[in-house]
């Protein structure tokens, strides 16, 4: 695409960010980002070893020169430890952005907004980038800008759910009155997902489980890269309106 995405400052070619969970070994892994045409790449801190180059390392399979490696927070229950494994990556030089998650339930994975909020006023005093993981509530969405976060990371459904955008109302509410790039995360199951997303006026989508889970995660990386890129293109295009009655396709103008 002709068009970039521009976060506090870093343009991104692909719209289409995704992660690195779930695969069956590292070669698997890069094989899918690879056909994705993705340039960022999300990372557990706490479950994928990037921070440690004498043991098996995923960035030994991910040139971070290619690629912007997005170091994440999840598995996090705590502002504690989603401030203290965002340092950590800081520290062993992977990155100062960070997409933020702190969670507040162990069975749905929903996030604890408060929680969110409290770490991401930390992490941004001091000088990180702060891609924060959220519900799709608008108002906890303007919070986060407030803090000082570039972009705002909504879920369409519960984390590797595959249920697809649950509450497209919210998230266009969200598109419309936060100006900063919306990253559609979380829930998606498969390419009209995120076609979709991305027809609503979502800057990006994120996903992981909807590619590695996949029966041929390489065939769905790639389905994944056509969908970001066509549900962008309609949305720049602007779709027709809708209506209850037909309208012919031919004009009827001038014949007999």
């Amino acid at each position: 695409m002709s068009d970039t995405l521009v976060i506090a400052g870093r343009e991104f070619r692909s719209r289409l960010w995704v992660g690195t969970g779930k695969y069956k070994d590292f070669v698997e892994t890069k094989r899918a980002i690879e056909t994705s045409g993705a340039d960022v790449v999300t990372v557990a801190v706490r479950r994928v070893n990037i921070t440690d180059r004498s043991k098996d390392n995923l960035l030994d399979y991910i040139d971070p020169k290619k690629y912007t490696i997005l170091p994440n927070t999840a598995g996090c229950y705590t502002v504690e430890d989603a401030v203290r494994y965002a340092r950590l990556a800081r520290a062993a030089g992977v990155s100062d952005l960070v997409k933020l998650e702190v969670i507040g339930d162990e069975k749905t994975l929903f996030p604890d907004t408060a929680g969110l909020i409290e770490a991401a006023k930390i992490l941004v005093k001091e000088g990180f980038v702060v891609l924060p993981y959220t519900n799709d509530d608008p108002i906890v969405a303007k919070r986060l800008v407030d803090v000082g976060c570039p972009a705002v990371m909504p879920l369409a459904a519960p984390i590797g759910s595959g249920l697809g955008i649950r509450n497209p109302y919210n998230l266009k509410i969200i598109m419309e009155t936060v100006k900063v790039p919306i990253v559609v995360d979380a829930g998606v199951g498969t390419a009209s997902d995120a076609a979709l997303a991305m027809e609503y006026g979502a800057d990006a989508v994120l996903m992981n489980t909807a590619i590695a889970g996949a029966q041929d995660p390489i065939a769905m990386a790639e389905a994944m890269k056509y969908a970001v890129h066509a549900g962008r293109l309609a949305y720049k295009a602007g779709r027709i309106p809708r209506k209850l009655y037909a309208t012919a396709s031919s004009p009827i103008e001038g014949m007999l």
